[in-house]
């Protein structure tokens, strides 16, 4: 991450594409990021995984290593949000990337205006994570982190990416309390809920997986049919 807030924001741009790649790389220095590009999936990855960047827009279809391996790959050392890009829109290969840890998906064609506005969004979230104490905080048997966007049971981080953190933060905190999807989208993943967007069910259930692959099971976040979701006492 930048050292001082005053910097321009460092975004790492991963498209094959040469015109679209020029086009996005003059788009968002004209408004004032510090944008490095990127043509490989490999290179792209070596860059994400050894720069700091504050946001990794990232195409699928790459050459070299594509876009769901890299970013898989880049999980298991960094937390930097990814927006990925793909003219693969359809609802199976969404899910395949927030699966993957992808923070945001944005359908090819896309205008610039629209990629601005998810831009802006993230790093807004990102900003205002940084302005955020970064404490730890220990609650039946899991340890928060702010800091590092991660959990840890027993001495074991859970790999939680920073969505997923700030879901179950969110659920922690209203423990015992059904929390709508829509106040989730907006609280947790700071984005308005769209009917047919099944990013927050994915996250709740990596979730779920991540915990009890570390052999959590204080606690458990239920699913509240036409709401949304519950965290609660294990046996309740």
């Amino acid at each position: 991450m930048n050292a001082s807030s005053t910097s321009p924001a460092r975004i790492l741009a991963v498209e094959d594409d040469p015109l679209l790649a020029s086009h996005l790389q003059s788009h968002l220095m004209a408004r004032g990021f510090d944008v490095t590009l990127s043509h490989d999936g490999s290179d792209g990855l070596r860059l994400a995984e050894n720069e700091d960047f504050d946001l990794i827009l990232m195409d699928i279809l790459l050459p070299g290593t594509n876009g769901l391996v890299a970013l898989q790959q880049l999980r298991q050392r960094r937390s930097v949000p990814v927006l990925l890009m793909s003219a693969l829109g359809d609802e199976q290969n969404r899910i395949a990337g927030f699966s993957q840890g992808a923070d945001d998906y944005l359908p090819k064609p896309f205008s610039l205006g629209e990629l601005s506005v998810r831009v802006d969004a993230i790093l807004r979230r990102v900003a205002y994570e940084r302005r955020e104490p970064q404490s730890s905080t220990e609650g039946n048997g899991l340890q928060f982190d702010e800091g590092r966007s991660d959990v840890a049971f027993r001495g074991a981080w859970v790999g939680l990416t920073p969505s997923e953190y700030r879901v179950l933060e969110l659920l922690w905190r209203h423990k015992d309390e059904a929390l709508s999807k829509p106040f989730l989208y907006q609280q947790a993943l700071r984005r308005a809920y769209a009917q047919h967007d099944r990013s927050l069910d994915m996250h709740v259930s990596h979730i779920r997986r991540k915990l009890q692959a570390v052999g959590y099971e204080a606690t458990r976040v239920d699913t509240v049919w036409g709401k949304g979701y519950i965290l609660t006492q294990a046996g309740a």
